[in-house]
């Protein structure tokens, strides 16, 4: 059985589809098709169901899927156990950071660890919390960062850090609540109309939470996915949105809005705890290790000036 080809049948079955893969790998489809389709014709079993919509894997394929993950991740064990000998790391490590964080850590990671390990490649992909905790039971993720992760089995977390979540409001807007820096309490804040993510998204669900214990509810004026849509409906004057200041200072215009200070009845400051995850299925390599400490350490220094 051909390694490449196993790593081919693997991305099609993960991705869903070959164009999918094919841009993932960096091969040209009709290559990938044919080297996924010898490993069929090797194997004498139909792998993957093929439709217009993609492809999902045969009963055979599902069983080649889960002996295939494990075997790719051994090959990479052993390449990373050569490459110690020669005193460095190796091996390929797949980190999920959900859109704000990674506008803060993405390219500072990545700098980071490309000068402290020039043989191992880091690969960084961008979703949503609720996306990349999928991704990363299905496998393709080997790290990931969480916005609140709630206890799966399989998958094992532990506390990066914690993010303030402020008030976001278009500075123009015409009123003085939205010219005065004074914190708000949270009650106050619910009666505003707020542009909001669709559940489950993991700060809407934290936010509604977080009204219920101090006793009130969201007014969802509209709901939409994507921080950058948000800001600009803030910005259109279309409502008010919770987010991190990060989010705000990545804005095309940042100085188009006003943002302020959200505080719950105890006094303390809305915030969302950060995890790093992992899954606790598979043994960690040393380069995902290597690749965790190494987010901790920068995660470390952007919270403390959030």
């Amino acid at each position: 059985m051909d390694l490449r080809q196993l790593e081919y049948f693997v991305r099609v079955a993960e991705l869903g589809g070959f164009s999918r893969a094919a841009a993932a790998l960096g091969v040209a489809q009709p290559a990938l098709s044919r080297q996924v389709r010898l490993l069929e014709v090797e194997l004498r079993q139909s792998l993957l169901q093929r439709n217009g919509r993609g492809a999902t894997p045969t009963e055979a394929g599902l069983l080649l899927l889960e002996h295939g993950r494990g075997i790719l991740h051994q090959v990479e064990r052993a390449r990373e156990a050569l490459a110690q000998l020669r005193g460095g790391l190796a091996g390929r490590v797949v980190l999920g950071l959900p859109p704000t964080v990674a506008r803060a850590l993405a390219v500072v990671l990545m700098r980071a660890f490309q000068q402290r390990h020039p043989e191992a490649r880091l690969v960084i992909m961008e979703a949503l919390s609720t996306s990349v905790q999928e991704h990363l039971g299905s496998g393709r993720l080997d790290l990931a960062v969480l916005y609140n992760a709630q206890p799966v089995p399989g998958i094992e977390t532990s506390p990066l850090g914690s993010e303030e979540l402020l008030l976001v409001q278009q500075r123009d807007a015409g009123n003085a609540e939205a010219d005065t820096d004074d914190a708000l309490r949270i009650e106050a804040a619910s009666h505003l109309p707020l542009v909001i993510p669709s559940r489950p998204n993991a700060i809407r669900m934290h936010v509604e939470a977080q009204m219920a214990v101090a006793g009130c509810r969201l007014n969802a004026a509209l709901e939409i996915d994507g921080v950058r849509a948000i800001l600009d409906l803030v910005e259109g004057g279309s409502g008010n949105a919770i987010l991190s200041r990060q989010a705000v200072a990545s804005a095309p215009r940042p100085e188009a809005f006003r943002t302020r200070r959200l505080v719950m009845p105890s006094g303390e400051p809305l915030r969302i705890t950060l995890y790093t995850a992992q899954s606790a299925l598979r043994p960690s390599t040393g380069t995902q290790q290597a690749t965790l400490a190494l987010l901790r350490a920068l995660a470390r220094d952007w919270l403390e000036t959030t």
